[in-house]
C-alpha cells in the first residue's frame, strides 16, 4: 500500500507539473512511477502527453503505442497516438487512429473535433503537394497539341517546324519556371536565330524590352527596333515575354481589345509568337494558393484584338 500511496503522489505530482507547462519534470516523475508500476497505461499515457508537448515526438509515439497495448479497449491511447501523429504531419495515421478512439467513445466532442481538423489538414497537406508538384514539372507541351496543329499545317513536314516547337516551348517553361521562383519575368524578345546566317557577336537571342510599355512612343519606337532585328539578325521566329502589369496603357490592345478581355485583373504574363507563316498568344494566368505562386495553364488569345506588338515578320504564304 505504502509503494502504490508513492505512486499515486509521483503521478499526481506530474500532473501538478503539466499542469504547470512544466513538461520536462512532469515526463521525470512519470518515469519514476512507471519503474515502480510498468503495467499502468495512464502513466504511459501522461508520459506520451508531456513528450509531445516537449516535441520528443519518437518518444512519445512509442509511449502511446504502449498505453494501447496495455488497454486495447481504452479511447485516451489512441487518442494520442492521433495527436502524435498529427504532430508529425501523418494525417491519414492520425485520423486512423482518432476514428479508433471514436469507436470506443462515440460520445467526445474532443475526438469528433480532431477528426474534423485532421481530415482537412491530410486535404491541405496533399493539395499542397499537388501544387509544388504542378510548380516542379512544368511541362508546355501538353497544353500546345492545337499549337502543333497549326504548325504541321503552315510549314508541312515535322522537320521544318519542330526546332520552332522547341524554341517556343522552352521559351514559356523557361518564363513558367521563372515566374514560380520570383512571381515575376522581364519583359523579353527571344529570338530564333539562324545557326549559319546569324552574326552571333552582333545579334543576341535575348532583347529586353522592358522600357516598350511606358507610353506610345515607346511602344511603337520599340517595335521598329524588333522588326528591323528580326530581319537584320536572319532569324526564323521570335516570342516575346511581358508581365501584363508591364502594359500600362490601352493602346498596346486595338480596337476592342480591352472590352474582349475576359481575366478581369487576374496577374500573369503573355506570350506572343511571331514567324513569317504563323502567329500566336497566348495569357498564362498565375494565381497564389497554399503560400505558393502557381501557373494556370496557358489560354489562347484572339490576337487580332490582344497583340503585344503588331506583325514582327513580313508574312510569308505557306511552304514558300
Amino acid at each position: 500500500m505504502a509503494a502504490e500511496a508513492e505512486e499515486m503522489s509521483l503521478k499526481d505530482k506530474g500532473n501538478e507539473f503539466f499542469k504547470a507547462g512544466n513538461y520536462l519534470k512532469a515526463a521525470a516523475l512519470y518515469t519514476q512511477a512507471i519503474k515502480q508500476d510498468p503495467s499502468n497505461p495512464t502513466l504511459f499515457s501522461n508520459r506520451a502527453a508531456a513528450f509531445l508537448h516537449l516535441v520528443k515526438l519518437n518518444k512519445a509515439l512509442a509511449d502511446a503505442e504502449t498505453t494501447i497495448s496495455l488497454n486495447p479497449q481504452w479511447e485516451k491511447g489512441y487518442f494520442r497516438k492521433g495527436c502524435i501523429l498529427e504532430a508529425m504531419e501523418q494525417y491519414d495515421d492520425a485520423l486512423s487512429a482518432f476514428q479508433t478512439a471514436l469507436q470506443y467513445n462515440p460520445q467526445s466532442a474532443e475526438v469528433s473535433r480532431k477528426i474534423k481538423r485532421v481530415s482537412q489538414l491530410a486535404k491541405d497537406k496533399m493539395r499542397a503537394q499537388e501544387v509544388e508538384n504542378m510548380r516542379s514539372n512544368v511541362d508546355m507541351v501538353q497544353h500546345l497539341d492545337e499549337f502543333k496543329s497549326e504548325m504541321s499545317e503552315k510549314y508541312g513536314a515535322e522537320e521544318c517546324w519542330k526546332h520552332v516547337f522547341s524554341f517556343v516551348v522552352e521559351t514559356m517553361e523557361t518564363a513558367v519556371k521563372s515566374w514560380h521562383e520570383t512571381s515575376k519575368v522581364d519583359a523579353r524578345v527571344y529570338f530564333l536565330l539562324d545557326k549559319e546566317k546569324t552574326d552571333t557577336e552582333k545579334y543576341a537571342p535575348v532583347v529586353n524590352v522592358d522600357k516598350a510599355f511606358e507610353s506610345p512612343h515607346t511602344h511603337g519606337s520599340c517595335f521598329q527596333f524588333l522588326r528591323q532585328y528580326a530581319d537584320d539578325s536572319f532569324s526564323s521566329a521570335a516570342c516575346l515575354v511581358a508581365p501584363k502589369s508591364a502594359i500600362s496603357y490601352p493602346q498596346v490592345w486595338r480596337g476592342q481589345g480591352l472590352r474582349k478581355w475576359r481575366h478581369s485583373q487576374q496577374d500573369g504574363f503573355f506570350v506572343q509568337f511571331e514567324s513569317p507563316l504563323l502567329r500566336k498568344l497566348w495569357f498564362i494566368p498565375s494565381s497564389n494558393e497554399k503560400g505558393k505562386t502557381l501557373c494556370r495553364d496557358p489560354e489562347v488569345l484572339d490576337i487580332s484584338a490582344h497583340e503585344v506588338f503588331p506583325r514582327l515578320f513580313k508574312e510569308k504564304p505557306p511552304n514558300s
